[in-house]
């Protein structure tokens, strides 16, 4: 699997995470064929998990179905 250039990407999260927002994922927007999530307490050199499109769409039905 490739890895998405992330250089530009915008991230984003849940307007239900609050101000402190401590315990959330971020989500990058705008990145040809991947959905890629990160922890946003690390949001400066931390890990992140390039989720392909679908495999991340597959993710949230899951949640959504649970």
């Amino acid at each position: 699997m490739r890895t998405p250039d992330l250089t530009h990407a915008h991230w984003t999260k849940s307007s239900h995470s609050g101000a402190n927002g401590g315990d959330c994922l971020e989500l990058a927007l705008a990145i040809s064929g991947f959905a890629p999530i990160r922890d946003s307490k690390h949001t400066d050199g931390g890990p992140v998990i390039p989720f392909t499109r679908p495999a991340w769409a597959a993710f949230v039905s899951a949640l959504v179905r649970s």
